[in-house]
């Protein structure tokens, strides 16, 4: 087990052992899906904010796409502005950092892709690359919650 005396220290760590992905998400919030009636002022489907993913016109199935997908930062300086946007948007709440490897065992079905829009390939989507019920997808989203680590009140580590 290795001991890290500084953040940079573990910045490296983790850069080492391979891609990673991270949401900032404020303190009581589910890190991948929206169970908290006041997390989005968008409209929430079992959990999933309709416009994360593209659903069937009878919303009951999530449509694969490159284009949508939940979203994560996939580099530092992506991180700490995600980071100080939440933390100015919730005065007065802590942001938690979640985490996960690309290494990790993501469902089949789901996969990391760089999002189209980003010209400096730091933000990432967590997108369906095959059909799925939204109720299959809210299972892969609380099975990636519960593989990720997360930093406490990131502020000072970011």
């Amino acid at each position: 087990m290795e001991q890290f005396k500084t953040t940079e220290d573990l910045r490296d760590s983790i850069k080492r052992l391979s891609k990673w992905f991270a949401r900032p998400i404020v303190e009581g919030e589910h890190p991948t899906l929206h169970v908290n009636p006041n997390s989005t002022n968008r409209e929430v489907v079992n959990g999933i904010q309709r416009d994360d993913y593209v659903f069937s016109g009878c919303g009951n199935w999530i449509i694969p796409s490159a284009e949508h997908g939940l979203s994560f930062s996939g580099h530092w300086q992506h991180l700490k502005g995600i980071h100080r946007m939440k933390s100015k948007r919730n005065p007065g709440q802590r942001v938690h950092v979640y985490w996960v490897l690309e290494k990790a065992d993501i469902p089949e079905g789901l996969e990391f892709i760089v999002d189209p829009t980003d010209k400096k390939k730091q933000h990432y989507l967590l997108a369906a690359t095959k059909k799925m019920t939204v109720s299959e997808l809210r299972s892969k989203l609380e099975w990636v919650a519960d593989r990720m680590s997360v930093i406490r009140d990131a502020q000072d580590t970011l």
